[in-house]
């Protein structure tokens, strides 16, 4: 088999190009032939030094290093992105059987759409988030700091001022959606999409909003690259800590502030935004972006608990599942899909994204030998069925026989989507 996989970035600079880059590997690893097209060029991640994975890099921009106006008209529809696409496929050596994309929104632009179309390939989309059917991508109004509850493009929708930027961003960004929504509706002669859900709560939000021809629904864990070992000691640890982009709808603020307000230090490793109000926070380290390794060893020597308390419905941070892979307590918000992975109260702890609900939290962490109880039950958990890269594989690989059955299927018709 051979699949090709889409994606902004040859580097993670995010979820879905660290996923991306990871199920090209695993896949890789486990006798796929891969080629991996990336929008953007850059350096390329390690993990894609394999003799099974191909790396096609376009030769693109990230939108977000152009000038306001022409990021702005390169987001909304970038011929170039199409075209390239569209040569960098007929020029590949074999035909994949399958393409999975995993990112389209800072390079690649809604314009590839009909490329993938064009193709007559099955495609199959990994929803990290919810740009492909919502204008900014996260469900959330950065207005009033609360998940969305309207339709997305309904009047409410146009007329609320949710955008994390402006007014003017969120006019850019439903130009986009318009955009691609029209891509993908005027493509007539179109494989169904397979719509790849990392969570059963994202599934449960998006589905009832997409249209049922048109796209199949699956439900695949995202991959964890972490090796098997003893359980850490988290009650060894002296910190909460953060992983990931320092932002308020990830809820780093309240980290900061809960764990100040429980008498225990929090530790940050990352970078964003709120970087500076962090730092303000008494009891509070802030240590900037790791390499993963680093990461894992702090962690491991630091952590009484990994903390992601989105206010967003955030589909699944990885962060969560690595903490309880390494025997680390985890605690989620509620609105997050990780938090399908802890078992309250016995591998961690699942709280509302709420000042007062995190602060008490974290105050039972002061508790060694609850903390330590909460780890090994973790690990134990994990480990009884882990979401390694070798099973997250094999699940895209079940994934793609299905397609190719399907596509390949006398009665298989093809159908307008959306």
């Amino acid at each position: 088999m051979h699949v090709g996989i889409l994606t902004n970035f040859a580097t993670p600079k995010g979820g879905a190009e660290k996923v991306a880059i990871e199920s090209a590997r695993g896949l890789a690893e486990c006798g796929v032939a891969v080629t991996l097209i990336h929008g953007a060029d850059g350096p390329a991640d390690p993990l894609l030094d394999h003799p099974g994975i191909r790396r096609v890099g376009l030769g693109l921009v990230d939108v977000w290093e152009r000038p306001a106006w022409r990021g702005a008209i390169e987001g909304i529809w970038n011929r170039e992105a199409a075209r390239r696409l569209d040569a960098a496929l007929a020029a590949l050596p074999d035909r994949p059987d399958v393409l999975h994309l995993h990112q389209w929104t800072r390079s690649l632009s809604p314009a590839i759409f009909p490329v993938l179309a064009r193709s007559g390939l099955p495609v199959a989309i990994t929803l990290h988030d919810y740009f492909l059917l919502c204008p900014n991508g996260l469900y959330y109004r950065f207005d009033t700091a609360e998940p969305c509850s309207v339709r997305p493009l309904s009047g409410p929708c146009l007329a609320a001022s949710c955008d994390p930027q402006s007014r003017v961003h969120k006019a850019v960004r439903v130009a986009r959606y318009v955009a691609q929504r029209a891509a993908i509706t005027r493509t007539t002669d179109y494989r169904a999409i397979d719509l790849v859900h990392v969570s059963d709560g994202s599934r449960a939000r998006i589905e009832p909003m997409m249209p049922g021809i048109g796209f199949r629904h699956h439900r695949i864990d995202n991959p964890v690259r972490v090796e098997r070992a003893a359980p850490a000691d988290p009650a060894a640890g002296d910190a909460v800590a953060f992983v990931g982009r320092f932002t308020r709808e990830k809820g780093a603020d309240l980290v900061a502030q809960g764990a100040h307000r429980a008498g225990i230090p929090s530790l940050f490793i990352g970078d964003g935004p709120l970087a500076d109000e962090l730092r303000a926070v008494p009891g509070t380290e802030v240590i900037g972006w790791r390499a993963p390794a680093e990461v894992e060893a702090l962690l491991r020597r630091r952590a009484r608990a990994v903390v992601a308390p989105s206010r967003w419905l955030e589909t699944g941070p990885l962060t969560i599942y690595e903490a309880l892979a390494a025997g680390i307590p985890a605690i989620a918000s509620d609105r997050a899909g990780a938090a399908e992975k802890i078992r309250d109260g016995e591998t961690g702890f699942v709280t509302a994204p709420d000042l007062a609900a995190l602060a008490q939290a974290f105050g039972r962490l002061k508790d060694d030998a609850l903390v330590r109880r909460l780890g090994r039950t973790a690990h134990a958990a994990y480990w009884s069925a882990p979401t390694t890269l070798a099973a997250h594989a094999g699940a895209l690989c079940r994934l793609y026989a299905g397609m190719t059955a399907a596509a390949e299927a006398p009665s298989f018709q093809r159908s307008a989507v959306m």
